[in-house]
């Protein structure tokens, strides 16, 4: 299965006119959120709108998995907290959002949201916990935000780590967690656009304005590769055995 991962594109509509077609090449598309842009002229109920039409024509391509990011928040969730309620009813035969899991080819994804407090942290730790496969089966996860402990972190000035998604990673040990929300990470001198914690990979593409192409990693779960395009430079690495 080839999975083409990418996050942050913050409604670049360029962007989502070439992962359109992008997706007829590959088996499902991964967008690990910031689908949208707070700070974007168009408002957002107009962005939703647009958006939900791209993800259905995504879909008509290959299977699509899509998790929230803090860009897409859009107001209060029944708790209180802020939630991407505009992806949590997105109906679109083929498209997986925040909240669920899925299996596709030996793997189970499992699509962690955006939260926002610990009413809404606490649900994501009971949803990987009853999400683990039990049968051995490889385990992807999408989170937006970069595990602590990794360059993926770095933005040149800080580091924003998340130290709740490294205890889970340590805890689970999940194959693979693919993040994005530091946009440049990958171009760092001594950042990267992989890491492992422990036994498990974890990806950030990045972001970068320049160029028609957004920033993306293209996983082969046969070949166990991943290939990342940084807009001017691409590298491959071996994931190594299962």
């Amino acid at each position: 299965m080839r999975l083409l991962a990418v996050s942050d594109l913050h409604y670049r509509l360029p962007h989502y006119d070439w992962l359109v077609r992008a997706a007829a090449d590959v088996d499902a598309v991964a967008i690990i959120g910031d689908l949208a842009d707070v700070v974007s002229p168009v408002p957002m109920e107009a962005q939703v709108v647009v958006l939900q039409k791209y993800l259905a024509r995504l879909a008509d391509e290959a299977r699509v998995l899509v998790t929230s990011g803090n860009h897409d928040l859009d107001g209060p969730g029944e708790h209180g907290e802020q939630v991407a309620g505009w992806l949590q009813r997105v109906d679109v035969p083929g498209v997986t959002v925040d909240g669920q899991s899925i299996d596709l080819d030996g793997t189970r994804y499992t699509l962690c949201p955006w939260w926002d407090g610990p009413i809404s942290r606490d649900a994501i730790d009971r949803q990987l916990a009853e999400g683990r496969p039990d049968d051995g089966r490889a385990w992807t996860w999408l989170y937006h935000s970069p595990p602590a402990g990794t360059v993926l972190c770095r933005d040149g000035r800080r580091e924003f780590p998340d130290h709740e998604l490294a205890g889970w990673i340590d805890r689970l040990q999940p194959g693979i967690v693919l993040c994005g929300h530091i946009h440049q990470a990958p171009w760092l001198d001594d950042g990267s656009w992989h890491a492992q914690l422990g036994r498990t990979w974890v990806f950030n593409a990045g972001k970068q304005r320049s160029g028609p192409v957004p920033a993306h990693i293209t996983i082969d779960t046969v070949a166990r590769t991943a290939e990342w395009f940084g807009v001017y430079s691409t590298e491959q690495i071996d994931l190594g055995p299962q």
